[in-house]
Order: C-alpha cells, then sequence, then structure tokens
C-alpha cells in the first residue's frame, strides 16, 4: 500500500499543525458560532477552539449571528488581545460598559468598532476607545442617544474620534445627538475638511456663529441660516450673538 494513503487514513484533524495550519488556514473560512460548537466535541477541540479565539481577528454578526448571549461574549473574548474589526451592534438589547471596557481594554490593535444602537453603553466607551485604540479608523455610533460632547474634549487624540463618525464618506448626521455643544461643531470645522453634509436638525443648543466656518466652506447643512441683519440688530441690542433655536 501507498505509503502516503496510510498516513492519509491515519491523519486526523487535529493532528494538523493548530496554529499555522488549522487556526491561520482553515477555521478563517468557518463562522464563529459553528466553531463555538465545536468545543463540545472533545477536550481537545476545546482548546483548539480557544486558540483560534484568542488569535481572532474580527469578530462582528455574520460570523457570530444575528443574537449573541452576553456570557459567550465574555467567553469568546476574554483572552483576544489582536482583534482589529469589533461590531457589537447585534448585543444592543444587553450589553453595557462593563462587558464592553474590558474587551476595548485589551484591544489596543482595533481598526473598527461598531456601537450602532447600543443604548445601554455611555460616555465612558467612547473614552475607553480614546484612551486604548490609537489605531481606529473607524467608529460607528448610530442611534447612540448617549453620545454627548465629551469625544470633543478627549485629548490627544480628538481627530481620529471624529474621521470616525463618519468623515471617510463625508456626511456627518448629528440628529440622534442631542448632547452637543458648539466645541464640537469647532472641532468638527478644524478637523473634517473633506466634510460635505452636515444634519443638525433637532440640535437645540446650536448658534449660527458656530455653523457660520462650515457654510463658508460650502458644506451642506440641513437649516437654513437666520436673516444676517437680524442677527446683527441681535447682537446690537443684547450685546453678544444669541443662541438661535433652529426649529422656529
Amino acid at each position: 500500500m501507498d505509503p502516503l494513503c496510510v498516513f492519509c487514513d491515519r491523519c486526523q484533524l487535529l493532528d494538523l499543525p493548530w496554529e499555522d495550519v488549522l487556526v491561520t488556514h482553515v477555521f478563517c473560512y468557518l463562522p464563529l458560532r459553528h466553531l463555538v460548537s465545536l468545543q463540545c466535541v472533545s477536550k481537545s477541540f476545546l482548546s483548539l477552539v480557544q486558540v483560534y479565539l484568542a488569535n481572532c481577528r474580527k469578530f462582528d454578526p455574520a460570523q457570530t449571528g444575528p443574537h449573541i448571549p452576553k456570557e459567550a461574549f465574555c467567553s469568546m473574548l476574554r483572552h483576544n488581545q489582536v482583534l482589529h474589526h469589533l461590531c457589537v451592534s447585534n448585543c444592543s438589547d444587553w450589553i453595557t460598559d462593563k462587558e464592553l471596557l474590558p474587551v476595548i481594554g485589551q484591544s489596543q490593535h482595533l481598526l473598527r468598532v461598531d456601537m450602532r444602537g447600543c443604548v445601554h453603553l455611555s460616555r465612558h466607551a467612547l473614552v475607553a476607545v480614546s484612551l486604548s485604540c490609537s489605531r481606529l479608523q473607524h467608529l460607528i455610533l448610530a442611534h447612540c442617544e448617549w453620545v454627548d460632547n465629551v469625544w470633543c474634549m478627549l485629548r490627544p487624540k480628538p481627530r481620529a474620534l471624529i474621521e470616525m463618525i463618519n468623515v471617510e464618506q463625508h456626511f456627518l448626521q448629528t440628529k440622534l445627538f442631542n448632547n452637543f455643544c458648539l466645541s464640537v461643531f469647532r472641532t468638527l470645522a478644524e478637523y473634517c475638511p473633506k466634510l460635505q453634509s452636515l444634519k443638525v436638525n433637532h440640535c437645540h443648543n446650536v448658534t449660527e456663529s458656530s455653523l457660520g466656518v462650515l457654510r463658508r466652506r460650502n458644506v451642506e447643512i440641513d437649516v437654513e441660516p437666520p436673516l444676517q441683519r437680524a442677527l446683527v440688530l441681535l447682537q446690537d441690542v443684547v450685546g453678544f450673538a444669541p443662541f438661535i433655536n433652529l426649529q422656529i
């Protein structure tokens, strides 16, 4: 009998090099939810899957499925320090700072973080991102009403945070961020030279003077400026430029 055939008959999956072959060239093509189920097969498979999870670069719904339990999330990412992409939108029903902050803190190589719809998080999540993720390129915060102006005060990396909300696509919609203050728009003007469209409808703490720099750069803004003459008259009367309710 051919020696190669004998070897193939005796060789099993777990006999292959784990990190050099299985983790790198096999498991990366399988959905994460299927790999996790392999942990129940044997202790060897449990150890192998743990090695894969510790070296996983991407964690998102495409791999984990539309819903993931809290215990599974914490278990899968407990030892991972090499994540590049993290999406927790499928954890939005339950994820809080308690579960997310340890993951952010140990994932200094993150390039993309998607927190869309995670209503139970707080500004501490943004602070953790700013402090831990110096390589971040994309930060998605859609439907996160807890976002306020803290991100524009985080130093020394406000530029990264702004570019992630998503200046890459040249559009920024702030209508869900009701807690934004004037400094946010000043920072936008400073750090977002490619910005083309800005939606500030429902942002009540906004003055025309804070939007003026962006208007002069021909940024499309979804509210009309007040009559310049009326603004000048008001400034002459009260001695300063008043807040203008853009909804009136």
